[in-house]
């Protein structure tokens, strides 16, 4: 194996005589490139595992692996698939430069060598090499700038939400606090359902963090009801509680006009499954559609569990167990009972 420079583009050169090894290295050095000499395809394959050369100059009349297998071996691995191959054979036929380009070769060039021809044919190819090359990095780069654009453009959108939901969250007398109490605990109910055989098919750990991050946005359509309804004290008419029910719509709506084609689209469709359905009873007494048993999305039915939790124990100012014991009265009929059962065995982990 002969000695070449680190930043040199390498050829690789394979044929089992020596001599034209040697003419062949002295026409590759006159380029300014690296000659690597290997005298069988065997040794070929043995070289590409230590230096990946840009090109590859080889005979194909070689005892035991003639340069139309080496070439096979070439193009069916990925680390050496893109390595140009260009044939040197003392035949001429068509059937055989057909073959060898049909193989994927590159290139052929037949003895004896004219070194203008194989300067001038070796010259294209490693051009052609560190274009192709170059225009790999480039769209690699670019998709890389792609999708970070597009990640700060949906964390930017997340933010908007938020801030969203912190504004109807106002509306409706809630603190920031409830929102990141109501995102936590809804978390740690959903790890908890993920180690039961009912639903460890069904949580995974991204779902876990998706349920988390969509959480907060169940009454973002408070937005758009009127602040004095949200905050009203006495009983509401019937006509008003039709107004406040609107909000599971409203909230639907405006999160799913922000789809978009990319993962984010995950985050949205259970925002937008608990912002809608978030109010639906386990008996199908809940509203906006009147959903029963498990029509109702799982998001939904954890938030729906997980937010009167919170209510009961901040608004009201019930204890943890004040709190479970009045939710387990209407756990058939409000909840799913295996949601609320694990939630009951938990519970000692909310916060």
């Amino acid at each position: 194996m002969e000695k070449h420079g680190r930043n040199m583009e390498k050829v690789l050169i394979v044929d089992d005589l020596e001599v034209n090894r040697l003419v062949l290295a002295e026409i590759i050095r006159e380029m300014g490139c690296s000659p690597i000499l290997a005298e069988s395809g065997e040794a070929a394959l043995e070289a590409v595992k230590e230096n990946i050369p840009q090109l590859i100059l080889s005979d194909i009349s070689m005892p035991g692996m003639d340069g139309y297998e080496l070439c096979r071996h070439l193009k069916d691995h990925g680390r050496t698939r893109n390595i140009p191959v260009i044939f040197i054979s003392a035949f001429d036929h068509p059937e055989d430069v057909v073959k060898g380009l049909g193989l994927g070769g590159a290139d052929y060039i037949t003895k004896p060598f004219v070194p203008k021809i194989v300067q001038a044919r070796v010259g294209v190819h490693l051009s052609l090499y560190r274009a192709n090359r170059e225009l790999k990095e480039t769209n690699r780069l670019l998709q890389v700038s792609v999708k970070e654009q597009l990640k700060q453009i949906e964390q930017e959108k997340k933010d908007v939400l938020y801030a969203l939901a912190a504004i109807a969250a106002q509306n409706s007398c809630y603190r920031r606090e409830h929102i990141e109490r109501l995102s936590r605990n809804c978390s740690i109910l959903a790890q908890g359902m993920q180690l039961s055989p009912l639903y460890e098919d069904q949580i995974s750990d991204a779902y876990i963090d998706t349920i988390e991050l969509a959480a907060p946005l169940c009454d973002i359509g408070n937005i758009g009801v009127p602040w004095e309804l949200l905050r009203k004290n006495a009983a509401l008419s019937d006509e008003e509680r039709r107004i406040v029910q609107k909000h599971t719509e409203i909230g639907a709506r405006l999160l799913g006009d922000l789809h978009v084609g990319s993962d984010y689209n995950d985050f949205l469709s259970v925002a937008v499954d608990i912002a809608h359905y978030h109010h639906e009873n386990w008996d199908g007494s809940g509203y906006p559609k009147g959903l029963k048993g498990n029509e109702i999305p799982l998001a939904a039915q954890i938030v729906s569990v997980v937010e009167v939790y919170c209510a009961l124990t901040e608004k009201k100012n019930y204890s943890r167990e004040e709190a479970l014991e009045i939710m387990g009265r209407e756990a058939e009929v409000k909840f799913n009972p295996d949601v609320f059962r694990i939630c009951r065995k938990i519970s000692r982990q909310l916060c």
